[in-house]
């Protein structure tokens, strides 16, 4: 389920659980709602209340990190592509060429299939990089005459299984997402303290745009925290900057 569908599922829960406390409130009898019955509900919402505030920041920071980690990642894994692509030109710009010209192929196609503008294909949960398969093995394959093309290519073949490595690390750490006990928890609680608040709040356009407002917040917390967890499509999205720049640099 998309982000901005369970986003609107969160809205119309709270939302609905504070129309439903106005509801009730005409049918309650007066002695539930006088002073004292508030003053306990209150004490009790405000427990509520404060779980929920920290159950919803640790998500919001949950998601803030796996977000940042991702990103530094992708950073990472660009600065390697890049002094790898050095590498090779040092080893030899004749004998490394066919490896760097699929170097780059392989980075043209990564920013291709990730960060895609083609609505028909299906949203990216990691990212895409394709074609990278034997190029170890094209490195492998190389014959160092002298020693320090030896160094260069066991530096070449050390860089390659970093960037194998940050990719895999990518692709784990991608898997991320909300916990849904914590999600089903955390709407049930903000559902009951809305309903509680729609039952003691007086009936007027002030309260209703307020409770509105209120839930409409809520549910883009939500929304912005799912979104956090998918990094390569939807609003918020990783940047493609650093494998544009390091395309920027390859075969130079």
């Amino acid at each position: 389920m998309s982000p901005i569908m369970i986003g609107l599922i969160v809205f119309v829960c709270v939302f609905g659980g504070a129309l439903l406390g106005m509801a009730l409130r005409k049918i309650a009898p007066d002695h539930d709602l006088d002073p004292k019955s508030q003053e306990v509900v209150k004490l009790g919402i405000g427990v509520i209340a404060t779980m929920a505030a920290l159950v919803l920041g640790l998500l919001i920071a949950s998601a803030k990190t796996s977000f940042d980690n991702q990103n530094n990642a992708l950073t990472e894994m660009s600065a390697k592509v890049i002094l790898l692509d050095r590498t090779l030109a040092h080893y030899g710009p004749r004998e490394t060429k066919e490896i760097r010209d699929s170097l780059r192929a392989a980075v043209v196609r990564t920013i291709d299939q990730t960060w895609t503008a083609d609505s028909s294909r299906s949203p990216r949960t990691e990212l895409a990089v394709t074609g990278t398969e034997g190029l170890y093995e094209q490195v492998q394959a190389l014959s160092p005459q002298n020693d320090a093309q030896h160094a260069l290519k066991t530096q070449a073949l050390g860089l390659m299984v970093d960037i194998g490595h940050t990719r895999w690390l990518m692709a784990e750490q991608g898997k991320n997402s909300m916990p849904t006990a914590f999600l089903v928890v955390l709407v049930l609680w903000l559902a009951f303290m809305f309903g509680t608040f729609g039952l003691f709040a007086p009936h007027n356009a002030t309260v209703l745009v307020t409770l509105f407002l209120c839930a409409l917040s809520i549910s883009a917390a939500i929304f912005l925290i799912l979104e956090l967890y998918s990094p390569f499509h939807g609003v918020i999205q990783l940047s493609s900057a650093p494998l544009r720049y390091t395309l920027a640099h390859l075969g130079q």
